[in-house]
C-alpha cells in the first residue's frame, strides 16, 4: 500500500501566519524524546504527569513534535506529511493518547502506519493505533471541511452530501483566501 502524502489544505491566512511559528523538532531517540518533554515549553502539562503535544510524520517517516497551540503546519514546516494529529506521552515516555486530529492537514485514519513506523524507530510504546480516529471530507457544494461523525456523511454548513471516500487535493485550501 503506497503512503498518502497530505498537503496543507487549511485556509491560507493561518498557513501564512504559521510561518512565523517554529518548525517541530525532530525526534530519533527516546534520549531525545526525553530531553524535549523536559523544556516546560515543549508541552502542555496534563494530570498525572502526561503531556500533549502537536505531532506531524515527514515524508521520511521521521517524528517532528511541537507544543499543542502552534499549528501543524508549522511543525511540518509547511512541508507535506505522512500524518498529523495529537499525541499524549506518560511519564515513562509511552503515548497513552493519539489521533489525527489535524484539520490542518485533515489525514485519514489509514496514516496510523505512518505514525507506528516513526514512534517504533524512536523506540516509543504506543496503543498500535489511534486512540481516536477522525475521519474528514471536503463539502464538493461549499468547500467546506467536516469531520465525520457517526457516519452521518453530510456537511454541517450546507447539507451538502459528503463523499465516502477522502477527497481533499492538493490545492484544495478552504476557508478566506
Amino acid at each position: 500500500m503506497s503512503k498518502r502524502e497530505y498537503h496543507y489544505v487549511g485556509p491560507i491566512r493561518i498557513r501564512d501566519a504559521a510561518k512565523l511559528q517554529p518548525a517541530g523538532v525532530r525526534i530519533t531517540s527516546l534520549d531525545e524524546l526525553r530531553t524535549w518533554l523536559a523544556c516546560p515549553e515543549s508541552m502542555e502539562p496534563m494530570p498525572r504527569k502526561a503531556r500533549i503535544a502537536t505531532f506531524t510524520i515527514e515524508l521520511g517517516n521521521g517524528l517532528l513534535l511541537a507544543p499543542r497551540r502552534p499549528e501543524h503546519v508549522a511543525c511540518a514546516s509547511g512541508g507535506p506529511v505522512l500524518s498529523a494529529g495529537e499525541i499524549t506521552f506518560d511519564g515513562n515516555l509511552t503515548v497513552t493518547e493519539i489521533t489525527n486530529q489535524s484539520t490542518g492537514f485533515c489525514p485519514e485514519p489509514e496514516s496510523w502506519t505512518s505514525v507506528a513506523t516513526a514512534l517504533d524507530r524512536v523506540g516509543v510504546p504506543h496503543p498500535g493505533c489511534f486512540t481516536t480516529e477522525i475521519v474528514f471530507r471536503l463539502c464538493p457544494v461549499c468547500r467546506e471541511r467536516n469531520i465525520v461523525r457517526d457516519s452521518w456523511f453530510y456537511c454541517a454548513l450546507c447539507d451538502g452530501k459528503l463523499p465516502e471516500h477522502w477527497n481533499f487535493t492538493r490545492n484544495a485550501n478552504v476557508g478566506e483566501q
